[in-house]
């Protein structure tokens, strides 16, 4: 009977076996989770959880019983230390379990401080895995003071729920402007306003020298000199893939585990699934690093496993929570040359054009410019810019054309 094992208990891995289940595979499955818990939910970590809304029970993507009622062998807390390709096994704690498919959904690894500036502190946090976030709890309270480091969407969302809890932040970001890397400059404007009002000190265009302190932070030192006293500290200076596993077993890496475009690596019994992967799309080499993605890649690397033979051909979208603030986004924004404001105040759209292609859209409490965007984006629609910035245009006549 056939084996397929899965490495890597994220939203990917547990979306795979799942998948195989449902679409009939009767064979054995195996998912090795990293962590002491079932898979669970991430987005949630860093903000109901965090916010203490959530409990931990349901994080848990499905009860654990459901891995025994589909005959799924849950191994929980073992380590995968090897991958044997000539003889199709792989070391997970002192048990070598063999495979005829292989899928590698090791997700990601967050980014740290270098030790050599202080990041090796106590006090010094990441907000990745569970256990990061309960290490993370008992500080976020109110009268303490954070330094956030880092801009991203990690950094503002960790800054908004600190805020919330009556904590004193400072969010220092090295680029010139937050959010740089990934949104328009009136996205990172619209956020800044917003966490600005919030009482966010936001330091822009400015590096971290170190962070001070003998064995825990309490304090920070900046590029320009100026230095500031910190109770804790939140890095959200990004992830990296975690392809280690894949990389010793001589499986091909490029910032990330690299696969066709029906998920399949450079052994063709390993398949990669989630942020661990890299997979051609229109003519580019690109890493989605979402939770529609793990789902939406995994499920069609379960049904290539059986023989469905299908590109993956994704819709990106993705979302932030801040403060009152519901941050939609369909598509990828990459190679924009204009942006197309649509509204006003706390609700507003950021369209994102190369030429006349309608790439992306940023909708900021705009639930409808949001839908109407990501259909005109699957569709293939591209609206004329300045139809989309007139404050008069029927939107949804805009699908029908």
């Amino acid at each position: 009977m056939a084996e397929i094992v899965a490495i890597g208990g994220g939203q990917a891995g547990a979306s795979l076996v799942a998948r195989l289940r449902e679409a009939g595979f009767d064979g054995g499955i195996t998912l090795i989770c990293g962590e002491n818990v079932p898979p669970y939910q991430r987005p949630p970590l860093s903000k109901a959880y965090l916010l203490g809304e959530m409990d931990e029970a349901r994080l848990y993507l499905r009860p654990e019983s459901f891995y025994a009622e589909k005959g799924i062998s849950l191994r929980l807390g073992v380590p995968v230390t090897a991958i044997d390709r000539a003889s199709k096994t792989v070391t997970a704690g002192d048990a070598v379990l063999s495979y005829d498919h292989l899928a590698l959904t090791t997700g990601s690894v967050p980014r740290r401080l270098p030790a050599a500036i202080g990041g090796a502190l106590a006090g010094v946090h990441v907000v990745r895995s569970l256990r990061d976030v309960d290490a993370l709890r008992p500080v976020v309270r109110a009268g303490q003071r954070a330094l956030i480091v880092g801009g991203g969407y990690i950094g503002l969302e960790a800054a908004a729920v600190a805020t919330k809890l009556g904590v004193s932040v400072t969010l220092v970001e090295l680029a010139p402007r937050i959010l740089q890397r990934v949104a328009a400059p009136q996205t990172s404007d619209y956020f800044r306003a917003l966490h600005l009002a919030h009482g966010v000190d936001i330091r822009e265009g400015l590096g971290l020298e170190r962070l001070l302190g003998t064995d825990k932070v309490t304090g920070a030192r900046f590029g320009d000199g100026s230095e500031i006293a910190v109770d804790f500290v939140v890095a959200g200076v990004g992830i990296t893939p975690d392809s280690a596993l894949a990389g010793q077993a001589g499986v091909v890496v490029d910032n990330g585990i690299v696969v066709d475009a029906q998920g399949r690596t450079s052994d063709p019994f390993i398949w990669a699934a989630g942020d661990c992967a890299i997979f051609p799309r229109r003519g580019q080499m690109i890493r989605l690093e979402s939770v529609q993605n793990a789902i939406d890649q995994s499920e069609l690397v379960a049904d290539n496993m059986l023989g469905g033979g299908r590109d993956y051909d994704p819709r990106p979208w993705f979302w932030s929570d801040q403060y009152d603030v519901k941050l939609q986004i369909a598509g990828l924004n990459t190679g924009y040359d204009r942006v197309v404001v649509r509204g006003t105040g706390a609700s507003v759209s950021h369209w994102y054009f190369a030429g006349d292609t309608l790439l992306a859209v940023d909708a900021m409490n705009d639930p409808r410019a949001y839908m109407i965007g990501k259909r005109l984006i699957e569709a293939g629609k591209s609206p004329a810019a300045a139809v989309i910035a007139d404050p008069t245009t029927d939107m949804k006549a805009l699908l029908r054309a």
